[in-house]
């Protein structure tokens, strides 16, 4: 069965994870950042006066381990450069390319809003 056709389950990822895995389990469940879900967790521990704790301790005894990997490791495709470990200067190329795009896609609709075919469909749509 391949990556693509697995069921995603939620499982405590004991390789990555740091105590039991549960927080690098959920961040693999949820496909973001282990660092994120961590962040969230400690953020949660210290305001919640210890349910967080009874909640980690739940996944740990509750959640099954999620399987060894065997002879090969288990890739997690990246779609954003920043969000893959690449060099800055990686992300600040993408994230201009995006700006770009985006700003021509604000100029095309400042076009058509400041045209006259606009202000004739929106007076035909009065009627």
């Amino acid at each position: 069965m391949s990556a693509t056709e697995r069921k995603r389950q939620l499982q405590r990822n004991t390789e990555t994870g740091k105590i039991a895995g549960v927080c690098a389990g959920l961040a693999d469940y949820l496909n973001i950042e282990t660092w994120v879900v961590r962040l969230i967790f400690f953020t949660g521990l210290i305001f919640s006066q210890g349910f967080f704790l009874i909640l980690y301790i739940a996944g740990w005894l509750i959640l099954d381990k999620k399987p060894r990997s065997e002879g090969h490791l288990d890739m997690h495709i990246k779609t954003r450069v920043y969000g893959g470990g690449k060099p800055a200067s990686q992300a600040v190329v993408e994230m201009e390319q995006e700006l770009k795009s985006l700003d021509e896609q604000v100029q095309r609709m400042e076009k058509y809003v400041t045209s006259t075919q606009y202000n004739l469909n929106r007076e035909l749509k009065q009627l």
